[in-house]
């Protein structure tokens, strides 16, 4: 797939905000009050539908996960069918509210995301376009101190917080947690895989480089070879008699004997929908964001399908 050198002409966040659909320093302090209160402003403003089922479906996307994206940030959203294009409410609470009861920190700042049921990158752009906000630790308080819907929409503007044509493959990955080196033993191999209960581990060299990748299958094959699953009495072997020989050599069986140089990667500035291809292409359940050979990422099945069709 040719990749798009750029993200030019992008919408700017601000495009989404009406001064009218900001509630600047509200008092309540009531997730499910305000975020009611906001629903019923798009819907006064805007004509979004059904305001009831509405609040219904972003409660439903809460019980998901918390929304609560960023030290003092939450994004509650939904996927609407009765709408034509993505709406934004904000709201600020300067004395901050509990969002989900396990907050570290007290939410100041409320984005409330509607999107189009069939426009399964709007959210994702949006999101992309915050990003920026994100990062900053005092977004939150800066914004909550702001005294007028003006004076937050400029804040916004201010960001240069553009949405981009479209979601790249680093804007949906997930953090390596796990990896293996290539110097690594076959035992750091099974360890891994016991300690972390997943199905292929990334490796790399000590620049940091994807050289492959070792799976679990690759693990069981060398613990069972072609010639054991051809036989048709097992009485030999039900004690794992051919298990024995891996484990009395598995620290110094280094990872080269099972390695797979074969795996699904992309560019980190790819198109996301690159993830799909190669996903597809491959048979393969995770994709590996690179920049050039650098691992920097991740994306499983699950987190790429959640991500466009329920996130």
């Amino acid at each position: 797939m040719n990749t798009p050198q750029h993200r030019n002409n992008p919408k700017e966040f601000v495009d989404f905000l009406d001064p009218a659909d900001i509630l600047c320093q509200t008092p309540i302090a009531s997730r499910d009050e305000l975020i009611m209160e906001m629903l019923k402003r798009l819907a006064f403003n805007h004509g979004i539908g059904n305001v009831p089922a509405i609040y219904e479906a972003v409660q439903e996307r809460e019980t998901f996960g918390a929304t609560v994206v960023s030290r003092g940030i939450a994004i509650p959203h939904a996927r609407i069918s009765s709408i034509r294009t993505p709406y934004v409410a904000v709201a600020t609470i300067p004395r901050g509210l509990k969002f989900n009861g396990d907050d570290v920190a007290p939410v100041k700042l409320v984005l409330l995301v509607l999107v189009p049921k069939d426009q399964p990158s709007a959210y994702l752009q949006i999101i992309a376009a915050l990003a920026k906000i994100f990062q900053s630790e005092s977004a939150a308080d800066n914004a909550a101190g702001l005294t007028t819907t003006e004076a937050l929409v400029n804040f916004f503007r201010r960001g240069g917080l553009l949405l981009p044509n479209f979601i790249c493959a680093g804007d949906i990955m997930e953090p390596v947690t796990f990896k293996l080196h290539d110097t690594n033993s076959l035992k750091d191999a099974i360890d891994m895989f016991v300690a972390q209960n997943v199905l292929e581990i990334p490796v790399v060299d000590k620049d940091g480089d994807l050289t492959g990748v070792v799976t679990a299958d690759a693990l069981l094959r060398v613990c069972m070879p072609d010639y054991l699953l051809w036989m048709d009495d097992l009485s030999p072997i039900l004690l794992f008699e051919p298990f024995v020989n891996v484990l009395r050599n598995e620290e110094s069986t280094w990872l080269a004997e099972i390695l797979h140089h074969e795996f699904s990667a992309v560019q980190i500035d790819q198109p996301a929908i690159a993830v799909a291809e190669t996903m597809a292409k491959r048979n393969a359940s995770t994709c590996y964001v690179v920049k050039d050979k650098k691992l920097l990422g991740l994306i499983t099945l699950p987190h790429f399908l959640n991500k466009v069709l329920r996130d």
